[in-house]
């Protein structure tokens, strides 16, 4: 039924008007919702869902840009190695200009380092048959759904006796900072809205200590207009009847299990240990290390390193917004100092960042907030 509801614009008018009649019954309550997906941000904000929505529910963003919640500390530790003799750092594109304590990725490229930018994990084979003589470094940010990825090409090197190439483990655990927000005593969080790729992944079934633990509801939802807003909806619907359920709005794609096998292979790989996120400090059992059998593609172990936590840059408000109980526009330095072109924060550098998805309608001459 929902594929036919995507091409099907009367649908997203149902969809309101249902949203429409339960908000009504909610009023004067005001209704808090948020999405933790970069990728749902961007579609949010692009599409005019908030415009559609009735005065008393409000959508707002959460953390949802994995590289935009890597700490400077560890931007930092990427650039030092970067720097050293016989290092070729790698990283996907969305890093690339992300500013740490001491410069970017980027920087330190136009200064001599070598740094490149590759679309697939799979791409580090080549690179390291290619150049036995050098260190090949992945700084790997993401969430689940680049972590099957990697970890798979880390079982494939071990196989192959490649010897040069080394991971610094950046990669986020979603459901704990769920968790953490769910108790945010800053900001209720009446409902999420879940990201769809991530549960296809790890299965809706891990957002359950949210709902049970917490008694916040959790909706996975796909990545169409239409998919949000009927996720919106079933939050609602739990809300009016005092439910913290966890839901399939994107059926198509998503089961309570998840994907097995990609499971296993992250298993085999990673451990879950306490990871420190920009703007959280340090959430328990939200990151991923090595195994001990894979502890040797460590690349900060390897090079004797030690991360420290690093400080953002002063005025940057992105630290709050990934927590949402700010927005862009409370920033002082949000369209002015802090650009795309010149970015001071890295919400605004992702395509995946809050900043970035709110200018690009700014600068559209949109007015969606």
């Amino acid at each position: 039924m929902i594929t036919r509801m995507l091409n099907d614009p009367r649908a997203a008018v149902r969809l309101v008007r249902e949203i429409e009649g339960i908000a009504l019954r909610l009023a004067p309550r005001r209704v808090t919702l948020m999405e933790v997906c970069g990728t749902h941000t961007a579609v949010i904000v692009k599409s005019g869902l908030r415009r559609l929505l009735p005065k008393n529910i409000q959508l707002v963003s959460g953390p949802g840009c994995p590289v935009c919640v890597t700490p400077p500390g560890l931007i930092d530790a990427a650039i030092t190695l970067a720097g050293r003799p016989r290092v070729i750092l790698v990283t996907f594109g969305d890093m690339l200009r992300v500013p740490g304590g001491g410069g970017s990725l980027e920087a330190a490229r136009a200064g001599g380092a070598d740094v490149r930018v590759i679309y697939s994990p799979t791409e580090l084979f080549a690179l390291a048959r290619e150049n036995r003589s050098s260190r090949i470094v992945f700084f790997s940010a993401g969430f689940e759904t680049t972590a099957p990825s990697v970890a798979w090409t880390l079982m494939q090197a071990e196989r192959s006796g490649i010897e040069n190439l080394f991971v610094i483990a950046a990669n986020k655990l979603l459901p704990p900072a769920l968790e953490v927000l769910a108790q945010a005593p800053d900001l209720r969080i009446d409902g999420f809205i879940c990201p769809g790729h991530v549960s296809a992944i790890i299965g809706a079934s891990a957002f359950e200590a949210v709902a049970r633990t917490h008694h916040v509801p959790a909706v996975v939802s796909g990545f169409e207009p239409v998919d949000i807003l009927l996720a919106v909806l079933m939050l609602l619907r739990q809300v009016q009847a005092a439910k913290a359920l966890v839901e399939i709005a994107y059926m198509r794609a998503v089961t309570f299990g998840g994907n097995r096998r990609a499971q296993v292979i992250i298993r085999t790989v990673f451990k879950r240990v306490d990871s420190e996120w920009r703007g959280f400090s340090l959430i328990p059992d939200s990151g991923l290390g090595f195994t001990k059998g894979y502890a040797r593609f460590d690349a900060v172990m390897e090079a004797g390193m030690a991360v420290e936590s690093g400080r953002p840059a002063p005025g940057c408000m992105c630290g709050e917004i990934l927590r949402g109980v700010k927005s862009p526009e409370e920033c002082g330095l949000f369209g002015t100092t802090c650009t795309p072109e010149t970015p001071i924060g890295p919400c605004i550098v992702s395509s995946e960042g809050t900043c970035a998805a709110h200018y690009n309608q700014k600068t559209a001459g949109i007015d969606d907030f």
